[in-house]
């Protein structure tokens, strides 16, 4: 018997803290290699944490709510004697289907580990890469393969038609364990956070018991006096309530705070804005969602909105860059990392699409729903948080006309899309009713000039007033 400590790690790009969202254990539970323990939110998404160990839970070191620093005490394991090492699982916290089909990514052969863990020897644990200072455990040397090194960050790729559909929420363990059993997940109805499926759910599922209805959430919240932050939490009543609540800020909207904080106060900021007549960009997305072959392809104004933003990137290349302040050097890049701002429970996040200036028009829809479809249910990968060279804000669902959005740090632009609606337009010195919109580009003036903003803010508006004739030609 011997005991072992499992450090909280770093799921992320340095990321420093994380908030224990749901236990999935409890003191003196048995678990095996791979078992879902706990559900953390960090300031970039919430993500399930599977076991490195094979035995039993001895201490948990937090309680939920509470906020940890990376490599503290999260679980004490009792090793040997009380449980046997589970068939490998997928233990890479979050990583879609698609990513964990990619053996090359991990090496041929290799399981997935979690990260800052090393692959699983044949006791059934999983050998840490660093273990923590003091420890007096000795080293056991493994008898697998090293572990490999954490993969390195996607080269933007070439879009095609292939993205893959959204499959039914869970995680990567869950989704193995159902089709090593033969569960269909999407006939499952999920009882856990946000309607997420989870590993109990498929063992009742085979067990042949009856499925517990998912468990109630709050409707949205609408008010001038609460954001989307706070739906899923029951805010007090206005009349009955208290005269003021107090909403931690931590996590998400910690981070966002903080990034609006540091934007603001870096960055000579200033914006233009251009009002233009959409009508043709909603008579194609009417004719094109008539088609067969697009029924179940979700298109919207925004699909446009991000070509033609990434077509603008192609012709004035100085909106897609950032200022290095230290080096005394702008850089401008020839890849779009398109950010898109994502409205979501946890707050405002801006994840991105790698290399979104080579996406087709059907490409595109196919990656903005997956994206924001994972924002909403908080599975963004810390990956679609970094990087991001452009962005887009899409403030047209709310009914608002137009915006000037404040810029996420480290780029040169972000394009706000105001609703589309039927007011007056002047057509042949006739005035006639039109789809409008209004669309305004702010933007940092330390390498982006007005003139520079304005010439690229009107080819968006030109690319939104006939986008046909550029998505033909490609």
């Amino acid at each position: 018997m011997s005991e072992e400590i499992f450090l909280l790690p770093d799921v992320g790009e340095g990321l420093v803290e994380a908030e224990i969202v749901t236990w999935k254990v409890n003191v003196g539970d048995v678990v095996t290699l791979n078992q879902p323990l706990v559900d953390i939110e960090t300031a970039k998404a919430t993500v399930e944490l599977p076991s490195p160990y094979a035995g039993t839970v001895v201490k948990l070191h937090g309680n939920v709510g509470d906020v940890m620093e990376v490599h503290q005490p999260l679980i004490t394991f009792e090793l040997g004697g009380g449980a046997a090492p589970a068939a490998p699982e997928a233990a890479v916290a979050k990583v879609e289907p698609e990513e964990a089909a990619k053996p090359a990514s991990i090496g041929e052969g290799r399981e997935a580990v979690l990260v800052g863990y090393g692959v699983a020897n044949e006791d059934g644990v999983a050998t840490r890469k660093h273990r923590r200072q003091g420890a007096q455990r000795p080293e056991t040397p493994p008898t697998t393969t090293p572990a490999p090194a954490p993969p390195a960050a996607p080269e933007p790729a070439v879009a095609t038609n292939t993205i893959a559909a959204l499959a039914p929420r869970s995680t990567p363990p869950v989704r193995l364990y159902a089709k090593q059993n033969g569960v269909d997940l999407a006939a499952l109805a999920g009882t856990g956070r946000d309607g997420l499926i989870t590993r109990g759910d498929v063992e009742r599922a085979l067990s042949g018991a009856p499925v517990a209805a998912p468990p109630r959430t709050s409707a949205p919240i609408t008010g001038p006096n609460t954001t989307s932050r706070f739906v899923g939490r029951e805010l007090a009543s206005w009349a009955t309530g208290p005269k003021e609540e107090r909403i931690p800020v931590k996590g998400v909207l910690r981070t966002m705070s903080e990034a609006m904080v540091q934007s603001a106060f870096s960055a000579p900021r200033a914006a233009v804005w251009v009002s233009l007549d959409a009508t043709k960009t909603v008579e194609l997305l009417a004719s094109l969602k008539k088609q067969a072959n697009l029924q179940d392809l979700r298109l919207s104004p925004l699909t446009i909105a991000a070509l033609a933003i990434c077509d603008a990137a192609r012709h004035f290349p100085g909106i897609n860059s950032s200022f290095d302040a230290a080096a005394g050097e702008v850089i401008v890049r020839r890849v779009v990392n398109l950010g898109i701002a994502a409205d979501t429970p946890r707050g405002l996040i801006v994840p991105n699409i790698k290399g979104a200036d080579q996406f087709d028009l059907v490409a595109m829809a196919q990656a903005l729903n997956v994206l924001v479809e994972k924002a909403r249910n908080g599975t963004t990968t810390p990956n679609e948080m970094i990087g991001t060279t452009l962005t887009i804000t899409n403030v047209g669902p709310f009914g608002v006309d137009a915006a000037v959005a404040i810029l996420p740090p480290g780029t040169g632009v972000i394009l706000a899309v105001g609703q589309i609606a039927k007011a007056p337009w002047v057509v042949n010195d006739e005035v006639v009713v039109r789809h409008v919109a209004q669309i305004a580009m702010t933007f940092d003036h330390r390498q982006v000039d007005g003139a520079l903003a304005s010439r690229a803010l009107s080819h968006v508006a030109h690319f939104l007033e006939d986008p046909a004739p550029v998505l033909i030609a490609g």
